[in-house]
């Protein structure tokens, strides 16, 4: 049998090119975390900020993990119908543990692509493909990313004037918005354009390309054809995020801070659309960075913005335990 290690001796024992930039990016990714969160803390007064996270109030900390959970049944309810939109059925019970899971992988993960690989797997089989699984999970991303930006731009928009209003930010938001939806709109109004598109690509292996191609053409094709549940899939995405408004909102008032509705109706989904840029650990420090920018055009001193912050991502990280448990429970009823 022939050996390969004796045609590349040199490379015996060292990792493929893709483990070794994975394995870089990650490394940079954490330095940019512990970089900016070292720079913040740096500025802070650790006592102090101790102290607003210890003084809670624990009903409205429940109250957020009641609209955490809120707002992970929407988010199983949309997909589900997106899934529906392509005739696919899965039992909610398979969703909401799928998503458990998914939510778990994506908080204790440096990357969130565990959890949506999770959801592919698990609609696949029901699906007859994982291109079609994939193609519902894109657009379910797609989807939530323009409920997110629309939030943030009816927010910077009808916010009152003042020290916190940012300039130029309402239009930036409402022109993101209106670009990701002429860009997901000719996808599903469309989609043999996106199958002219990815052509050239059949010249890699013609076949499964083009199998590849027909398949999510057909899917798009599907969402086209459902428009009721695009609409209803849009208006979940919108109320998924005012439910994490509501749920920093119970964070803030847990703790005490004066932070009208309307900005954090802005810095909620913002801070959302920073984290998206893949330059840190599951936005740890671009988030508290956020948050610390925009409370200070508010007057509000540093601890107060860490404090929120860090108390939301400890309860969301909280809640995603319940994953870890979804994901034991799943291999004891394949063992039974």
């Amino acid at each position: 049998m022939l050996n390969t290690n004796e045609l590349a001796p040199d490379t015996v024992g060292s990792p493929p090119p893709n483990r070794v930039r994975r394995y870089v990016w990650l490394g940079v990714k954490i330095a940019m975390s512990v970089g900016l969160l070292v720079v913040l803390l740096s500025r802070t007064d650790i006592s102090r900020l101790w102290v607003s996270m210890r003084g809670a109030t624990a009903g409205w900390l429940l109250a957020a993990l009641s609209l955490y959970l809120l707002m992970v049944l929407i988010s199983v309810w949309r997909w589900r119908v997106l899934l529906a939109a392509q005739h696919v059925v899965v039992p909610d019970s398979r969703l909401m543990n799928s998503y458990l899971v998914a939510t778990f992988f994506n908080n204790f993960l440096p990357s969130n692509i565990g959890g949506d690989v999770i959801r592919v797997h698990d609609t696949a089989q029901a699906s007859g493909s994982k291109t079609l699984a994939t193609t519902v999970i894109l657009m379910d991303r797609g989807i939530g990313l323009l409920g997110l930006l629309l939030v943030a731009a009816v927010a910077a928009t009808s916010a009152p004037a003042g020290p916190a209003a940012l300039p130029g930010l309402g239009p930036l938001l409402w022109l993101s918005f209106l670009a990701g939806a002429l860009v997901i709109a000719p996808l599903v109004l469309a989609p043999h354009g996106v199958a002219r598109l990815l052509g050239p690509l059949r010249r890699i292996h013609h076949e499964w390309v083009s199998l590849r191609i027909a398949r999510l053409t057909g899917a798009l094709g599907r969402f086209g054809e459902a428009p009721r549940a695009m609409l209803w899939g849009f208006a979940g995405a919108v109320a998924v995020q005012a439910v994490l408004v509501a749920f920093y909102a119970a964070i803030v008032r847990s703790m005490g801070v004066c932070v009208p509705w309307w900005y954090l109706a802005v810095v909620v989904p913002v801070s959302f659309v920073v984290q998206m840029a893949p330059i840190s650990v599951n936005g740890f420090g671009v988030r508290e960075a956020t948050f610390a920018y925009y409370f200070s055009r508010l007057g509000l001193p540093i601890e107060s913005a860490i404090a929120v912050s860090f108390m939301g991502a400890v309860l969301v990280m909280a809640f995603s335990l319940s994953g870890a448990v979804a994901y034991v429970a799943r291999g004891a009823s394949r063992a039974d």
